[in-house]
């Protein structure tokens, strides 16, 4: 699962707040939403959040993979092993 926590915290040291990424930078409140959401935004929201915050990818978000996603990934996984056994 993707974790915008890195991007609140870079924010913070920052001195850059959501109202400023909205109605200074441009970046739209529904991008916003998604990340606190946990939802998923572009590459290129990204590459511009990492442009205006001066900052790494890493700094934006992280990856931790749930056990959710740990299953499906074990069992998709097995079914691609076996299509290749064909």
């Amino acid at each position: 699962m993707i974790s915008y926590d890195n991007c609140w915290e870079t924010m913070a040291r920052r001195g850059i707040t959501k109202y400023a990424l909205i109605y200074h930078y441009g970046i739209s409140s529904n991008t916003l939403r998604r990340m606190s959401h946990g939802e998923p935004i572009t590459t290129s929201t990204v590459n511009e959040l990492c442009l205006i915050l001066h900052c790494l990818p890493q700094d934006i978000l992280s990856f931790e993979i749930t056990e959710e996603e740990k299953a499906f990934q074990e069992q998709r996984e097995l079914e691609i092993a076996e299509k290749k056994k064909k």
